[in-house]
């Protein structure tokens, strides 16, 4: 029986007579806390849990739990592993940072401009001090959210982070604890909010000494492509999801974080009559106390369920990754349709089909994925998140090179207009806004056989992509554990000032969503749209008593079309139409060409272009 009054049920916690310690380690019989020349033998609390307070610890004292008087282990929940996983655990004092962050209100799922960031890569020492020096710059082009990639402690110098082992401890090597609340503390005075990508599917394999405390921390029934599945629905899978709960609660409440993005959450395996991802919303949202937080779900199916409410079947989470409008304007841009893009044909139907509805192919069997998609057109368009990069979509090529890199500039600017101009919540990728030169590729640091095993199995991935496999397969790939691979990876941030035209493409974009009324204001809008020829379509917004706009795009040669076209025609009581914003414009490397040609009869729409127009009323 628990005795101590504790915050949370797991992990080290300071008490004004030492420190206490609580462990889950049913396939022991005895734990102690062994620190130096101190130990203390916990208390079997006959359920699993061990407990106890160790009066000689306090903040800062390095420690482990010693198994059966044999060896000693990290805490499963340490909060900070200062050497790495595989040495002491520290005790920390989560209260101790001066937070000035007390007016801030957090995050809606509304009207969010999300930047998916890597702090080891984001700047060139890459810290979270670093990192926080960058946060105005980002402010200053309009982003709300930064959605930081995992930063659960793992071994080695480098990695993406979704083999994270110490769940509750920010990696060693981007700074202390403190530094990563400072860092949110930055974004918050900068009115930017911070959400965290957290993997609850599966743990790193090297590292992870949960086996040592329990062997049912992981399902005897599930698997993942990554290694064994959390075990969240057999034998013993209580404490299992207590652990990943309290998990998500102790990012919220110890480091003031604005929400999660939760991997890859198809290989979250949970048969029990209520589903983890439900109870981890639900835990984070009581953990925010009177601040609005999100929570986002990656699901490659992108499995409505994650966003609905748990009235209609739902888990209530606020926002799901969409890979169907990627995946369409990638092969838009010219990737060759092959692997997971065979599905796609990036034609304007395809696009339309996207803004409108949000999610393709609802219902048939995807020739890749083998698996039924379920239908979503009772989503939110705002709980769907789009974008033209992330970090998967950047890395899963043969040399990790950006959009702007592989197709030709109209193409570039007329995309990015569409993913910004959407009423889908856009997420932008590091880098990304000032057209980064450095490439995003695949690192992970490990011990010599494993990170073997890791570039086979990186490159058996790619296989499935055929052009890879005719420029000389993935022997010829950049080896994820080669420090340059990830030296390479770093962005230059001069280049935010070198590359003025891409900056200022994405800087306007985003101030002219913020501002207009129909494009990024608060009420839902009507949304249509059509396909005007084989390249160019058009999407018409409305919402009543605010206006009228409509977004032509052109991703072909010059087209010509008839002015009768139902969508083009404007509103009753509107004399025509006014141009808002032209993706040629000389700031953004175009030539400044008349955007559309009118006369009576026929509209004339430029090549790879975007033109946004506002119905003008008499």
């Amino acid at each position: 029986m628990l005795l101590h009054h504790r915050r949370f049920p797991i992990g080290a916690e300071s008490t004004d007579h030492g420190v206490h310690f609580r462990v889950w380690a049913p396939r022991r019989t005895q734990v102690e806390i062994v620190a130096a020349n101190q130990s203390t033998t916990l208390i079997n609390e006959g359920n699993g849990y061990f407990s106890g307070l160790a009066p000689w610890a306090r903040v800062g004292t390095r420690y482990r739990f010693r198994l059966d008087s044999g060896e000693a282990f990290p805490d499963p929940a340490s909060r900070y592993q200062p050497e790495g996983p595989h040495e002491a655990s520290a005790v920390v004092d989560p209260f101790s940072f001066a937070w000035t962050d007390g007016e801030w209100r957090g995050l809606t799922s509304e009207r969010q401009i999300v930047y998916e960031m890597h702090i080891g890569t984001f700047t060139n020492s890459g810290t979270f001090a670093a990192a926080r020096d960058h946060l105005p710059a980002l402010a200053e082009l309009g982003i709300t959210a930064v959605e930081v990639m995992p930063v659960a402690d793992f071994p080695g110098r480098f990695g993406w982070g979704y083999d994270g082992v110490s769940f509750f401890a920010p990696y060693h090597g981007y700074g202390t604890p403190d530094d990563f609340r400072a860092f949110v503390n930055r974004a918050h005075e900068l009115g930017v909010g911070v959400v965290l990508d957290v993997v609850y599917n599966h743990f790193g394999p090297d590292g992870n000494y949960l086996g040592q405390f329990s062997e049912g921390y992981v399902s005897q029934s599930h698997q993942t492509e990554w290694g064994d599945a959390l075990n969240y629905d057999g034998p013993g899978s209580a404490p299992v999801r207590e652990f990943v709960i309290s998990n998500a609660r102790h990012w919220i409440e110890e480091y003031h974080l604005d929400g999660l993005r939760l991997d890859a959450t198809h290989s979250i395996y949970d048969d029990s009559p209520m589903h983890i991802l439900f109870e981890v919303g639900q835990a984070a949202r009581r953990a925010s106390g009177d601040r609005s937080i999100i929570v986002i779900a990656e699901s490659e199916p992108q499995d409505p369920r994650t966003v609905r409410a748990p009235a209609a079947g739902g888990y209530g989470l606020d926002h799901v990754w969409c890979d169907d409008f990627h995946h369409s304007a990638i092969v838009a841009a010219g990737r060759e349709r092959e692997g997971y893009y065979a599905d796609y044909r990036g034609t304007p139907q395809e696009l339309v089909s996207a803004l409108t509805h949000g999610i393709l192919h609802e219902g048939p069997r995807f020739r890749w994925q083998q698996e039924r998609k379920l239908g979503a057109w009772d989503v939110p368009s705002h709980r769907q998140v789009f974008y033209l990069e992330n970090h998967d979509q950047v890395a899963n090529s043969r040399d990790g090179r950006r959009l702007h890199q592989v197709t030709s500039p109209g193409m570039y600017r007329a995309l990015t207009a569409l993913l910004l101009l959407a009423r889908q919540t856009p997420m932008l990728f590091q880098g990304q806004e000032f057209g980064a030169s450095s490439p995003f590729l695949y690192f992970a640091d490990h011990k010599p056989e494993l990170a073997r095993l890791v570039r086979q199995g990186r490159g058996e991935f790619l296989d499935q992509f055929s052009s890879i496999g005719k420029s000389g397969g993935y022997g010829t790939l950049d080896d994820p554990a080669d420090p340059d691979t990830f030296a390479r990876s770093r962005l230059d941030v001069r280049e935010r000032q070198l590359n003025a035209a891409h900056y200022a493409l994405h800087r306007d974009l985003i101030a002219l969503r913020k501002s207009d009324c129909v494009i990024g204001g608060v009420a839902e809008p009507r949304v249509d749209g059509g396909v005007l020829t084989g390249h160019a379509f058009v999407v018409r917004l409305t919402v009543r008593g605010q206006g009228t706009r409509l977004l032509v795009v052109n991703l072909g040669p010059e087209a010509e079309v008839r002015s009768t076209e139902a969508l083009l025609v404007s509103p009753e009581s509107h004399a025509g139409w006014r141009r808002l914003w032209h993706s040629d414009a000389p700031a953004y490397g175009g030539d400044g060409g008349s955007p559309l040609g009118f006369d009576e009869q026929t509209w004339r729409i430029r090549p790879e272009s975007a033109t946004l127009l506002a119905a003008v009323a008499t």
